[in-house]
């Protein structure tokens, strides 16, 4: 490629018509547009040259008012914005935050090994600040993001349903609330127990939903799991802050001549 050319493309930009919509909004400074158009979710409050968001749901357009998406408006946070909808069209209400909810539960649920899964995982399901984990029969949401907590009776109402779930949990206490601007909250929300017994790869685990890190289990810690159970047989194994002992009983069933958990 000449030097011409890659001037001609570096340069390139897309162009856009004003956007039409009403309300508040959030303007861009120029050149600050690309992640969006690469779609990366958040809107940091540096890219910002204009900010009348003074609502739940902002559009954010670029320096010349071309339409980029509706982002959740979050006045406490850096990241000023985080992007439910990428369509002018199809604004973020609650129909579309409880379709994006069933959508992602009936995606990760039909990939789901064993009886314990994450349903729901933030900006990689569309849903800023949204974590949904199933335990067999216990549901256990998480949220927090300004955006999500504006939803919260939509993404609560659409998860008991899709999952299917017996009993529920919420887990809305995790530090970053208070970036948000957000008071902590956890408690029962369908039943009156809130632990789970779950089987990973023929390990029975017991999962506290209510008193447990995160929202109870390190479900992203599978695979590990089982890397260490591949590796274990014969050897002395220490485990240090085992949590729930999750690498303790893989290692176990794996073979390991000791195993030592602290």
């Amino acid at each position: 490629m000449n030097r011409e050319r890659k001037g001609r493309v570096a340069t390139a930009r897309i162009q856009r018509r004003p956007s039409a919509v009403a309300g508040p909004r959030i303007v861009l400074r120029a050149g600050r547009e690309k992640s969006l158009e690469r779609r990366h979710p958040w809107v940091f409050a540096g890219s910002i040259e204009r900010d009348d968001g003074t609502g739940d749901a902002v559009a954010v357009v670029d320096a010349a008012g071309g339409f980029l998406a509706w982002g959740a408006y979050s006045p406490a946070s850096q990241i000023r914005a985080r992007v439910w909808s990428w369509r002018e069209e199809a604004p973020s209400d609650a129909g579309h935050v409880e379709r994006l909810v069933r959508a992602s539960i009936a995606r990760r649920g039909a990939l789901a090994r064993g009886d314990a899964a994450r349903l729901a995982h933030g900006e990689a399901d569309g849903l800023p600040g949204v974590v949904i984990d199933r335990y067999a029969d216990l549901l256990v949401v998480q949220l927090t993001s300004a955006g999500a907590e504006r939803w919260r009776d939509a993404i609560l109402r659409a998860a008991l349903d899709a999952s299917g779930c017996a009993r529920a949990v919420e887990r809305s206490d995790a530090d970053v609330r208070e970036i948000e601007g957000l008071a902590p909250r956890a408690g029962l929300l369908r039943g009156d127990d809130a632990c789970a017994e779950i089987v990973e790869d023929g390990i029975r685990y017991r999962v506290d939903a209510l008193h447990g890190q995160k929202t109870g289990f390190y479900l992203d810690q599978r695979e590990n799991r089982a890397a260490v159970r591949r590796h274990a047989r014969g050897r002395r194994v220490l485990n240090c802050f085992c949590y729930t002992g999750g690498f303790s009983l893989a290692a176990a069933a794996g073979g390991a001549a000791s195993v030592v958990s602290i």
